[in-house]
């Protein structure tokens, strides 16, 4: 046991289950352990860092921004805040963002959202779907459809069903006079990446535009580029616009940022969605500081500046191709948006002491590759976006190394 592991042993809350290795820098697309061992980082802080460790540009706007102020209260203004807001609207279209420290409190501003809508007619049930993931606070760990995530929680917040994905005529039969929103991921991450079919998302909006509720948008892991385009909804097909959208994750290359986009839609005589959260009925300490903003606000323009949307997008294709290529019998699936590609593993995988995911994670890392679990059998590759072909190629090598071992040695 390192000295490192043992500080986590005494002194760390064991909320994860960590893997054995200790990171001590990162450059790009690679990470250094104390030993000075380099691992090609194909999570990326579990689609986190978007540009990479340590961007030279990042790193310059957080410094400079730091110089000059680093925290002051939302009761005040800041530059940064304001700039991003404008971006972030500018990205999804007319309305207003709010900003926090993660996905999970975004997902739950969302949620109090929707029941402050509610609450005129009397309605606040939220319709989540099976194998989602929105965050770890009490909310969100009912909102997301899986039970491993509420085992001994309970009692949960009540107003949340879940329901198939993808299954629109279920949706339908769900939907009740208490009913008040959808909350849903397009592109589910947590979950083993499974995409939203574009029928399935026009039907909800079509749905909720019949029943006068909100369509919300879960793009925690899949937004703000990953899959090709600022949003991944579109990704998948145009035609649909939700009124509220989450982010996190991706959005300021590791700063601790969240954020939810309200639309500026009016339903009713109070007035415009997005101001329906007014002054006391919300709010943050932290979220939306100046360097957290001005880390972001660098994230996005280096995104768009060096046309990372694109590239994504066939960076992915390219990713997802060449993992189909190895035509190995320990593959069951591959599926991707963008840069977000997810490989679902045989039921024929080998029996092993660990989960198959575990079985292929831990030797990939062993040989140089971090890469994601998720669930049992599926294993996420979540690169950086200005990730390079000669990366993907030695991503893809390592792994087949990996699924080579796997069967030679059972």
């Amino acid at each position: 046991m390192s000295e490192l592991s043992e500080a986590y042993a005494s002194h760390v809350v064991p909320t994860y289950g960590r893997f054995d290795l200790d990171i001590e820098s990162g450059v790009g697309c690679r990470v250094r352990d104390f030993e000075g061992r380099e691992y090609l980082d194909f999570g990326a802080g579990i689609a986190v860092c978007s540009l990479g460790h340590s961007h030279p540009e990042v790193t310059a706007a957080v410094a400079d921004q730091a110089s000059r102020l680093v925290h002051c209260s939302n009761l005040y203004r800041t530059a940064p805040q304001a700039q991003l807001a404008k971006r972030l609207v500018e990205i999804t279209g007319p309305g207003k963002a709010f900003f926090c420290n993660s996905g999970a409190e975004a997902n739950e501003g969302l949620i109090k959202l929707a029941r402050r809508f509610g609450s005129a007619t009397g309605r606040h049930r939220i319709l989540t779907f099976t194998n989602s993931f929105h965050g770890r606070t009490l909310a969100c760990i009912a909102a997301t459809g899986q039970d491993k995530v509420k085992k001994d929680f309970g009692p949960l917040p009540e107003g949340f069903a879940h329901l198939p994905f993808n299954d629109l005529q279920a949706v339908r039969a769900a939907v009740d006079e208490k009913t008040i929103a959808i909350l849903v991921e397009p592109i589910q991450g947590e979950g083993g990446i499974h995409p939203a079919t574009p029928e399935f998302l026009r039907g909800l909006r079509k749905l909720c535009d019949e029943r006068g509720m909100l369509l919300l948008f879960d793009e925690v892991q899949c937004g703000l580029g990953r899959t090709g385009d600022w949003c991944g909804w579109r990704s998948i097909g145009e035609g649909v616009e939700p009124d509220g959208v989450s982010w996190a994750k991706g959005i300021a290359n590791g700063f601790p940022l969240g954020s939810f986009w309200v639309s500026l839609k009016k339903f009713d005589e109070r007035g415009p969605l997005c101001d329906l959260l007014g002054p006391g009925s919300h709010g943050t300490t932290y979220g939306g500081n100046p360097v957290c903003c001005a880390a972001s606000l660098k994230v996005l323009e280096i995104i768009e500046r060096d046309g990372l949307l694109a590239k994504s997008s066939e960076l992915g294709d390219a990713l997802a191709a060449a993992l189909k290529s190895l035509e190995s019998p320990l593959i069951q699936e591959i599926r991707h948006i963008g840069l977000m590609v997810g490989v679902e593993l045989s039921l024929d995988f080998p029996k092993t002491e660990r989960t198959p995911a575990l079985e292929v994670v831990n030797r990939a890392m062993a040989a140089g590759l971090l890469l994601i679990p998720s669930g049992e059998r599926v294993i996420r590759f979540l690169p950086p976006l200005n990730v390079d072909s000669r990366e993907i190629d030695e991503a893809v090598q390592k792994f087949a190394a990996v699924l080579t071992g796997v069967s030679t040695a059972v």
